[in-house]
């Protein structure tokens, strides 16, 4: 079995609002140190063991369902777990 963690961001070239208003609240609750704050996902998934490759399994549910690429980009984990 297989563990994935997916790491998504938005592209540094996009704005991202919903980071900019997090970083506001920081500085108005005194955190005035923070110069940036970009808002991302996280993913956790469990493949069997039957998956031949899970790189390509991975890059492919990205790319078709959970990753916009066009402003996204993305990153991820693979953790081979054992049964016991």
């Amino acid at each position: 079995m297989y563990k994935v963690k997916v790491f998504v961001t938005l592209r540094e070239s996009v704005l991202d609002p919903q980071g900019t208003a997090v970083k506001g609240s920081l500085h108005s609750l005194s955190f005035t140190d923070v110069q940036d704050v970009r808002i991302g996902k996280y993913m956790e998934l469990t493949l069997a063991d039957s998956v031949k490759d899970v790189d390509a399994a991975v890059k492919e549910m990205c790319e078709k369902l959970l990753v916009n690429t066009v402003i996204e980009d993305y990153r991820y984990e693979v953790e081979e777990v054992v049964a016991q």
